[in-house]
């Protein structure tokens, strides 16, 4: 059973009761990322995800973690380009104490100058890590080829800079700005008691109010064409190539999904069987949706051998090509569809993973869509709607790319992907 409802402060709430299990997942979602902030203050967002769970007037930050591991339970949360989440699972019996802790590292963490000054030590080790990893160095890197200055190019840690800048001022002012009811969703998937639901949820955080609000509004970004490199002491080349997509919330996003199966979504897609098992040139290539408000990138990845390089990539552009010109008959169609829902449905075997699903469709996209509802979307699509999605993405061919490696040849490889020369000659070397 699914319901979506609003408090008189603007929170939405959305709810899935699944009454055959024992445990429920509640998730705390708020309108805000690395694409709200400025050059000044990347990395906030994700700086403040942080510091909810220092400490807050009732609980220290062990007693946060120890409130739900000493029943059973899991804390965690993340923030990404467009969301934070803060999300709790545990029996059933303890709905009411997630929900709790959850108000409590909202409206009560202390963000102490001790405790601020600490965890920037901490997240600098985090960026470091990052930079030690080349495919968090490359996601980077092609964020900024692919959209340039805006602000859905910002890397979601921040930077060194930007995060030894926080003061607590400066924090408490975009928590009262940004994590605002109307920016907010409250998802709860699993055992509850649905009659009682919406009073309890009321009861936590129907008091919610700020006198100091930023809705959300995102920008419709350019995607531009532009490749750019990093050099990194690394034996590999690592490889981003970038395809126009479809933004979240479109339902050809479903026709897109079949396509990216047979391009590079698995073992038996076209990149995998070719680049990989009949060429020998790596170990790992795949492509990847990234749906984003307003815009939407399609993702080849792959790591090789630097002096493989070039002749991958003509392969790449090749398999492209050809399979853009690809009429799909019913018959793979029909395969494909069967394993895509398979996936799906796969995907969707805990409380978590429901809660994740449910809250960011209700986030960004206001409404309900149940598993039904999206099996009914994929079945409905068909070869005449596969070619013109096709059109609008595929047969476009690669906007944009970053490399991250060493020994390879920059040269090469923008006269392989055809992007503007001037626009490689004057694009600056990145320091990340």
């Amino acid at each position: 059973m699914y319901n979506l409802f609003k408090l008189n402060n603007g929170l939405r709430v959305i709810i899935e009761n699944i009454d055959y299990v024992n445990s429920v997942t509640v998730g705390l979602w708020v309108e805000n990322g690395s694409r709200n902030e400025s050059s000044t203050n990347n990395g906030i967002s994700h700086f403040i995800e942080h510091m909810f769970f220092k400490g807050t007037e009732n609980r220290n930050a062990k007693e946060i973690v120890e409130t739900v591991e000493n029943v059973g339970g899991q804390i965690n949360a993340f923030t990404g380009k467009e969301s934070t989440c803060f999300y709790i699972k545990t029996l059933d019996t303890h709905l009411e104490l997630d929900l709790e802790l959850l108000s409590d590292m909202l409206f009560n963490s202390t963000f102490t100058h001790e405790d601020i000054e600490k965890e920037k030590k901490v997240i600098i080790e985090e960026i470091k890590m990052s930079n030690d990893s080349p495919e968090d160095v490359l996601i980077d890197l092609h964020a900024i080829a692919a959209f340039r200055e805006d602000s859905i190019a910002m890397p979601i840690v921040g930077t060194v800079d930007t995060v030894q800048s926080f003061t607590r001022e400066m924090l408490i002012e975009y928590v009262d700005s940004y994590y605002i009811p109307e920016n907010s969703v409250i998802s709860i998937c699993g055992k509850f008691d649905v009659k009682n639901i919406e009073k309890i949820v009321e009861n936590f955080f129907g008091n919610w109010y700020s006198s100091n609000k930023k809705i959300t509004n995102y920008s419709v970004p350019e995607i531009v064409n532009d490749n750019l490199f990093q050099n990194k002491n690394i034996e590999q080349l690592h490889i981003s190539l970038g395809i126009k997509g479809i933004e979240v919330g479109g339902d050809d996003v479903y026709t897109l999904m079949l396509l990216n199966t047979i391009i590079g979504g698995g073992a038996s897609s076209i990149l995998f069987q070719k680049i990989r098992e009949d060429l020998g040139m790596c170990y790992s290539i795949y492509s990847y949706i990234s749906s984003f408000i307003n815009c939407g990138m399609i993702n080849i990845y792959t790591s090789l051998n630097p002096n493989y390089a070039v002749d991958a990539l003509n392969y790449i552009k090749k398999e492209i090509y050809n399979f853009s010109k690809q009429e799909i008959n019913n018959e793979k169609l029909l395969k494909l569809k069967e394993q895509l829902k398979g996936n799906f449905i796969l995907g969707l075997e805990s409380t978590s993973s429901r809660m994740f699903r449910n809250g960011r469709i209700a986030l960004f996209l206001n409404k309900i869509i149940k598993p039904s509802d999206m099996i009914t979307k994929i079945d409905s699509v068909n070869k005449y709607k596969m070619v013109e999605v096709m059109k609008n993405t595929f047969k476009l061919g690669i906007q944009n790319s970053a490399f991250v490696g060493e020994n390879f040849n920059k040269e090469l490889i923008t006269e392989v992907l055809e992007i503007d020369k001037t626009a490689f000659e004057n694009s600056k070397k990145i320091e990340l």
